[in-house]
């Protein structure tokens, strides 16, 4: 049978021509390359791992030459199966027709931006490296980190600009006067930006905990407001005088909001003894801004009270 000659050769051919055998090019490998020595260059990377590290190790053993497709092929189909395992399969799919670059991010360096670094890898990676938008991608736990804190970024201020508006509707059903919700808003207002103030002038980053202070701050807070407005409202009706009703609300409600907010503050202060740095923020931050809260409500919402004449003018002198 003259099929039975060519027998033998199409077993060689179907051996020889296993892809896994040619996907080791020069060409793929210079660009992974390209890839692997731009992000090697950053400063806000460590250690970077990749096949560039594999080809870098072959072309020193050859003498500093470059390794062409044909020794690039042999290499592989000679290498050990526990080598590959360590050294290929983690870094390239050859299957899926595609290579994987590992770094590392040096997270604590105090001046790593994630979302920003990572424009600049996509635009570098495009503009530099020379590749297509499709063909790469960037993935990891860092990635996923990233957009969860935008999306925490974004629905913060959503949230915020929601809350105050949901609590000056509030305000006004409650006292049925836009001078008096005005006046009522502005301490909760105040003690939510100063402590995110404080928290980029320290250099405090914002994340998982640490995001979530303001919300606290404005739930807790507007409590003690909407105590001390309704009595203030019930002294003035007494004699109608402004600083006489102040004076008595300090000596009542006053007393209650005061060992209230300092118990919680005492409280979210427990939290200083964990050894997980954002908890030791949440619980310090937390409790400063619940003092700010106290502070504004038992000292500057008076002020507002009588600057503003928000039960109308005084009956006595």
């Amino acid at each position: 049978d003259p099929d039975e000659d060519f027998d033998e050769f199409e077993d060689f051919e179907d051996e020889e021509g296993d892809a896994q055998k040619y996907w080791f090019t020069t060409t793929k490998l210079e660009v992974i390359n390209r890839v692997h020595d731009y992000l090697d260059s950053l400063p806000a990377t460590g250690k970077v791992l990749s096949l560039a590290t594999l080809w870098k190790i072959g072309r020193d053993i050859n003498q500093g030459e470059p390794l062409d497709d044909f020794m690039l092929a042999i290499l592989f189909q000679q290498m050990p199966e526990d080598f590959k395992d360590s050294m290929v399969r983690p870094y390239a799919s050859i299957e899926h027709n595609q290579a994987r670059v590992s770094v590392r991010i040096k997270d604590s360096l105090k001046s790593l931006r994630r979302d920003t670094l990572l424009k600049k890898i996509r635009s570098d990676l495009m503009g530099k490296v020379g590749l297509k938008e499709d063909q790469f991608r960037l993935s990891g736990l860092m990635v996923l980190y990233n957009n969860m804190l935008q999306s925490l970024f974004q629905s913060q201020v959503l949230t915020l600009g929601t809350v105050f508006l949901a609590i000056m509707a509030m305000f006004l059903v409650l006292f049925r006067s836009i001078r008096t919700a005005v006046t009522a808003i502005i301490p909760t207002l105040l003690s939510a930006t100063l402590v995110l103030g404080l928290m980029g002038w320290f250099g405090i980053p914002l994340d998982l905990m640490t995001i979530t202070i303001a919300a606290i701050t404005v739930g807790i807070g507007v409590d003690d407001t909407i105590h001390y407005v309704h009595r203030f409202r019930y002294e003035f009706a007494v004699d109608g005088d402004y600083w006489a009703a102040i004076d008595r609300c300090h000596r009542s409600i006053g007393r209650a909001i005061y060992y209230t907010s300092v118990t919680i503050m005492l409280g979210f202060s427990i939290l200083v003894l964990s050894n997980f740095i954002p908890t030791i923020y949440f619980g310090i931050l937390t409790s400063l801004a619940m003092l700010v809260a106290l502070l504004a409500n038992m000292t500057l919402l008076p002020l507002l009270i009588v600057a503003f004449r928000t039960s109308g003018e005084p009956r006595s002198a």
